[in-house]
């Protein structure tokens, strides 16, 4: 009888320890947010902008760091072989859809390596022109390059970059011939284009907005889907003459595969909530971007709608690095 007692006190201990650890906190230690891009960068202010409120709403410090180089996977790759415990995550921007269609030898799988955690936020591009430039819409645009096509060239980030991309789509749906530079980085794009070595570009609003507000570009549209909070009075290129035009730049959070579901789903509970804190809105918005938190099931459809659409692009544009 005593051996009986002694093992079903075993057993009830051994239960409460077993429930206790599958029902163990988390976090219970600093959570690490890795991005792939350099300090500074769109995809590091975002990690930085939505970091303090994470901190707060989860009672441990949210890390950023910085793990740069290969167009951002050598971070994607340090997050993929991390322990699936919610420690270590990659904050993306949308690259990490295009990269797949240009790189064959990724130290890392896109799809199998990384669960969805949660959309953060998206950005639409400005469609600038130099100011001397003869065109004043989307429309007269489209029709000075018809009028004479291969005269125009367009500067941006790189091969195979969003801003590459972005002006492919345009070329492909307006049917105009418009020669691409790629630079090595936005920045000297945009400055290119001011100093008129080049005739357009499409720049971030953030980047861009001080530099159309002062004279040294023109604006045109926007590339998203609606219209910018921070430039109302600015068409989208769709409503502007080119009926299907569509592209943003976007960032989201990402976790190692085997992730616990409970720990993905908390962290996308926290980050919609987090995104959607009036201190948080009102700096990514200021930003130019639009705050977004998805479950992960909505961030996963629209990583797959994203992998396909720049794939489709890529292809037709015979972009290779």
């Amino acid at each position: 009888m005593a051996k009986v007692l002694v093992l079903a006190s075993v057993l009830l201990v051994s239960g409460v320890s077993l429930h206790a650890h599958a029902q163990s906190p988390y976090p219970t230690k600093a959570v690490r947010l890795v991005v792939g891009q350099a300090p500074g960068g769109a995809t590091d202010v975002i990690a930085r902008l939505v970091s303090p409120k994470l901190s707060e709403q989860l009672s441990h410090t949210i890390l950023v760091e910085n793990r740069t180089g290969a167009a951002g996977s050598i971070g994607a790759a340090f997050v993929a072989k991390s322990a699936p415990d919610g420690y270590n995550l990659l904050v993306i921007s949308s690259s990490y859809a295009i990269n797949p269609s240009l790189y064959t030898d990724l130290p890392f799988d896109p799809v199998k390596d990384f669960a969805p955690v949660s959309l953060i936020a998206e950005a639409p591009f400005l469609l600038l022109v130099h100011p001397s430039m003869p065109v004043r819409s989307v429309k007269e645009l489209v029709a000075f390059a018809k009028a004479k096509p291969g005269a125009l060239n367009y500067a941006s980030g790189g091969n195979g970059s969003s801003g590459h991309l972005a002006g492919e789509l345009l070329t492909y749906l307006a049917k105009v011939n418009i020669v691409h530079i790629p630079y090595k980085g936005a920045g000297p794009a945009i400055v290119d284009v001011i100093a008129g070595q080049v005739h357009m570009t499409f720049g971030s609003v953030l980047s861009s907005l001080g530099h159309v507000k002062n004279g040294r570009m023109r604006a045109l549209g926007v590339t998203g889907s609606t219209r910018s909070s921070v430039m109302a009075d600015l068409p989208t290129i769709a409503e502007a003459g080119v009926p299907g035009y569509q592209t943003t730049t976007w960032y989201g959070l990402m976790a190692p595969t085997n992730t616990p579901a409970a720990i993905v789903n908390k962290l996308s509970e926290e980050m919609k909530k987090a995104v959607e804190s009036p201190e948080v809105r009102n700096k990514i918005s200021a930003d130019g971007a639009d705050p977004r938190g998805s479950t992960p099931k909505q961030f996963q459809t629209h990583l797959a709608s994203e992998m396909k659409r720049v794939s489709e692009i890529i292809k037709r544009a015979g972009i290779k690095q």
